[in-house]
């Protein structure tokens, strides 16, 4: 199932839906009938002249479809190149559909260290696919940062080849009012020698809901294989969902693979004890939740990468506030 053939189509049965396993936790079928008709209009972007100040980091922004919009991009990048590359999801007006496929090829020896941060419209629908092919030594680090949408999946299927290639995975997601995101990931280590770790964390409040669905699989002959996953989320409602699925699938020996899932409240105590300093609990709240989101930021490696995570937390967590 796709939405992208579903579009090209108009074919409503061919949007994936509840019934998918793959995606029924984030059913397109019941918000995009009729399917609506692909046009190459685009929302125009809005100014934003601090991203011209990151010297070597590479940025794409990417527009929102007036209507229902396809995006396609390709990188390559060659062996033993390194690149910076941050992707901005820049949200619109309105009931927009985003389909964005996004394939990426790292040659020997190279690496990529790929921020994305996704901020869609509260009543937009916006898939955004990364496919991830390595080679032997390759190193990919990546960050995905979400703000959810009326439906928000971000995508990414990693090729892992083994022979010392290294995959970093990590993601957040911050949400609120009615908006959902679901991150969804698979890495598929082929090869014998192998690292990769994901580390996920999200904040769900009012009656938001939070996706994660990760799987590895260790194909027979990917011998030596250490490939980590942890999930952690916080619920700031009783009316907030997530649901997460955690998998690992494991057809070789000798390799060192673990995943975990956490969902949980606030920790009371330390709000006690922020509030017990005179911190007011709105500020108090904030400062918990920015702190268990934070890990994810200072795990990027390039502190201009970092720079622009932060700001985009700071943002959504203005969004908390209210």
């Amino acid at each position: 199932m796709s939405l992208r053939d579903a579009l090209l189509t108009r074919n409503a049965e061919a949007i994936p839906g509840r019934r998918d396993e793959a995606w029924r936790w984030s059913d397109l079928k019941g918000v995009l009938r009729p399917v609506p008709e692909v046009s190459a209009a685009v929302q125009p972007l809005p100014e934003r002249p601090e991203l011209g100040t990151f010297g070597d980091v590479i940025v794409r922004r990417h527009a929102a479809p007036v209507a229902a919009g396809l995006t396609d991009a390709e990188l390559v990048l060659a062996a033993g190149e390194t690149l910076l590359l941050v992707d901005i999801f820049e949200p619109g007006e309105g009931g927009y559909v985003r389909d964005a496929c996004l394939p990426i090829r790292i040659e020997a020896g190279a690496s990529l260290t790929r921020l994305v941060l996704a901020e869609d419209g509260a009543d937009a629908v916006s898939v955004i696919l990364s496919e991830v092919v390595l080679e032997a030594g390759a190193a990919f680090a990546q960050t995905v940062i979400a703000s959810g949408a009326k439906r928000q999946r971000i995508e990414t299927r990693v090729s892992h080849p083994g022979h010392g290639a290294n995959v970093r995975l990590d993601g957040a997601y911050l949400l609120n009012g009615k908006r959902h995101a679901d991150q969804t990931t698979l890495v598929d280590h082929v090869g014998p020698g192998g690292e990769s770790r994901q580390l996920i964390r999200g904040v769900a409040a009012d009656q938001s809901r939070g996706v994660f669905q990760g799987r590895i699989i260790v194909r027979e002959g990917a011998d030596g294989t250490d490939a980590r996953l942890t999930h952690n989320a916080l619920m700031l409602s009783e009316k907030a969902e997530i649901d997460a699925k955690p998998e690992l699938e494991i057809y070789a020996d000798d390799v060192s693979c673990a995943h975990g899932n956490t969902v949980g409240a606030l920790d009371e105590d330390a709000l006690f004890y922020a509030c017990a300093r005179g911190i007011p609990e709105t500020e108090a709240r904030l400062m918990l939740i920015e702190a268990f989101i934070g890990e994810i930021v200072e795990r990027i490696d390039s502190e201009p990468l970092r720079a622009l995570a932060r700001s985009f937390v700071a943002t959504r967590l203005e969004a908390l506030r209210s």
